[in-house]
């Protein structure tokens, strides 16, 4: 079954799977005023920058994210996963 077309003609997404494997749905995403960034979050945001949920400009702009702070949790998931997110870690990291 073909997923329906936006009005730019790419097809839209409404479901992709997050870090964990779970589905993860736009309306799942976190919500643009987000005040405090767990890794489950970030996570979230990533996934859906990268199965095409969203655009990476878009989630930049929904979130007041630099590119730099997005590719940053990128890296971390790729390196770490999810669980190297966490601030603590990342002083941690950061400090050796």
């Amino acid at each position: 079954m073909e997923s329906p077309m936006g009005s730019d003609g790419r097809h839209i997404i409404h479901l992709v799977k997050g870090q964990d494997g779970r589905p993860v749905k736009m309306a799942e995403v976190p919500p643009a005023n987000i005040k405090r960034w767990v890794p489950r979050r970030k996570a979230e945001v990533v996934a859906a920058v990268r199965n095409g949920l969203i655009t990476l400009d878009d989630a930049c702009s929904r979130y007041a994210l630099s590119v730099e702070e997005f590719l940053s949790w990128e890296e971390t998931i790729h390196q770490y996963g999810p669980e190297g997110l966490q601030v603590s870690k990342m002083h941690h990291r950061n400090a050796h």
